[in-house]
């Protein structure tokens, strides 16, 4: 199962972006579902999830919203007030499982099912 991400862009400081991906509609419906983003030179680090919770990386809080359109088949990331350190490769993550531990969330080798990515840059 390839997902699909889409929605990337250049943008300036203090716009806004809603990213895509679509999902299989058992795994939106009973798994859990992610975001990931990787800047360059750095680790890929975790930016959202939803599944039994909703998760929030303190650096994206209140700025990103994560949300699911089962009849859609898509997870999407809206992003409000972006900053340049937002600037990086955005990737949706998947599951079937529903996680039940709060780690696993945050955890990008949880995810079984990935997509290619979509690049996000925000310019100061």
């Amino acid at each position: 199962v390839q997902l699909q991400a889409s929605g990337g862009g250049l943008v300036q400081t203090g716009d806004s972006l809603r990213l895509s991906c679509t999902a299989p509609s058992n795994t939106l419906s009973r798994g859990t579902v992610g975001w990931f983003r990787q800047a360059p030179g750095k680790e890929r680090e975790f930016v959202s999830a939803s599944g039994r919770g909703t998760y929030y990386a303190d650096s994206v809080k209140g700025r990103f919203t994560i949300s699911t359109d089962n009849a859609k088949n898509t997870v999407y990331l809206q992003m409000n007030n972006l900053k340049p350190e937002d600037t990086a490769v955005y990737y949706c993550a998947a599951d079937d499982r529903s996680f039940s531990i709060r780690s696993y969330f945050f955890t990008a080798s949880r995810y079984y099912y990935w997509g290619q990515g979509t690049l996000v840059t925000v310019s100061s």
